[in-house]
């Protein structure tokens, strides 16, 4: 729905509205925000709000550290935990330098650049998530222990699956926010769930995504626990994954092959903004997370997997991601790869229909492999020239430095 700025403005005061959050990421995808009174709107729409950019991940040191938010008027969401009354909204931000120019590692404006891309070559993108994440027990000082909250395995119920719940009261929460979980289940490890999301526009969906691990992670404090979205937090366990499923059209022609194709092409270039941290690449080649560049219909163990699924549904997965992706970027990249393949009319190698986790070497031996460490992974992408044509070089620079034991 669209909003206008006198339209929040009026909801602020006809709803008791006292405290606006103004949010964004740094280039990682880490949430953050300021929290402005409700008087102070006008001006926030108007001139902007300052913040100190040298204290946020990848925007730059002190020499040219004033950036300005200015909230998206469309994105108004109230925060159900907070107060009944004096309530407090959240909307998602632009980042502006002082003169009004955009912020070029804003990955939100970067997301929307993709955006325009693919309206102006005639297609449209849809995007659903799949995040999974591990609860883990606090200690007696309310830090987070490496103790699983059950000990339930894939699909199971109550009482083995504790966080029956939790899941239930983030869905309801969600829901209450204007966002539609579409299913939820306890995962393969221990302490491990999952939540599905409807499709949206990519846009949304990626707003949505950041909204999720908050919510989560709200969520599980008040119930006494913490929720760990880690690509691998546990050595012997199943990591976490971010799985994006992915449909594209154009006036009924579907060109999801192609952009299957592209994806494929581009994939060890785009690791390093699906998968940032060391911990990674830890996950890779087990457990149902791909270690190949590959693909196949309904199989888990590739990289892309087409569903059983027809007509509208008619889609594609990526499964190498985890949830320390910066969602913006990750769906961003997609997009532009995808483009590249309907342009350029890739065709799709070969299915590959084999499990890889189970493959002999001589039947993977004619694969491309991801990038096996994050070192790997930043040397893909320094030398890309796909990257370096999407991907400001100060956010390039940022991913490239060392993040081990992150």
């Amino acid at each position: 729905m669209k909003y206008s700025k006198e339209d929040i403005m009026q909801y602020v005061q006809e709803e008791d509205v006292k405290f606006i959050r103004l949010a964004f990421c740094d280039i990682f995808g880490r949430q953050k925000n300021i929290s402005i009174m409700a008087e102070e709107l006008p001006r926030a729409f108007e001139y902007g709000i300052p913040f100190d950019a040298s204290a946020i991940a990848g925007f730059g040191d002190e020499t040219h550290s004033d950036l300005l938010l200015f909230p998206d008027a469309d994105t108004l969401m109230p925060l159900p935990w907070r107060p009944e009354h004096g309530k407090v909204v959240r909307m998602f931000s632009d980042i502006l330098y002082p003169d009004k120019a955009p912020f070029e590692c804003d990955s939100r404006r970067i997301l929307k650049e993709s955006l325009s891309d693919a309206k102006a070559a005639g297609y449209t993108f849809a995007f659903g998530a799949e995040q999974e994440f591990y609860l883990f027990e606090l200690d007696e000082e309310g830090a987070p222990t490496k103790t699983p909250y059950d000990t339930a395995r894939y699909m199971d119920i109550a009482p083995d699956d504790r966080g029956e719940n939790i899941r239930r009261e983030i869905c309801l929460t969600l829901e209450q926010m204007g966002i539609h979980p579409e299913c939820s289940h306890h995962e393969e490890g221990p302490g491990q769930n999952e939540i599905d999301f409807r499709y949206s526009d990519p846009l949304s969906a990626a707003d949505n995504a950041m909204t999720f691990q908050n919510v989560v992670k709200t969520a599980a404090r008040r119930n006494g626990v913490y929720a760990d979205f880690g690509p691998k937090p546990l050595e012997d366990k199943p990591g976490n994954g971010f799985h994006i499923n992915m449909s594209l059209s154009s006036g009924g022609s579907d060109a999801l092959d192609a952009a299957v194709a592209g994806i494929l092409d581009k994939a060890g270039d785009m690791t390093l903004f699906l998968n940032p941290v060391q911990d990674s690449y830890r996950r890779f080649g087990s457990e149902k997370a791909p270690q190949y560049v590959s693909w196949s219909k309904e199989n888990r163990s590739q990289l892309i997997r087409i569903p059983a699924a027809g007509g509208e549904f008619y889609r594609m997965e990526l499964r190498s991601p985890d949830p320390a992706a910066n969602p913006y970027l990750a769906f961003a990249l997609m997009m532009w790869a995808s483009l590249r393949g309907v342009e350029q009319g890739l065709a799709l190698p070969p299915a590959v229909d084999l499990n890889l986790y189970k493959a002999s070497a001589e039947e993977v031996a004619g694969l491309e492999k991801l990038p096996e460490s994050l070192r790997e992974a930043q040397e893909r992408a320094r030398a890309s020239a796909f990257i370096q044509g999407h991907i400001p070089t100060a956010m390039l620079n940022g991913y490239c430095a060392s993040r081990d034991g992150e």
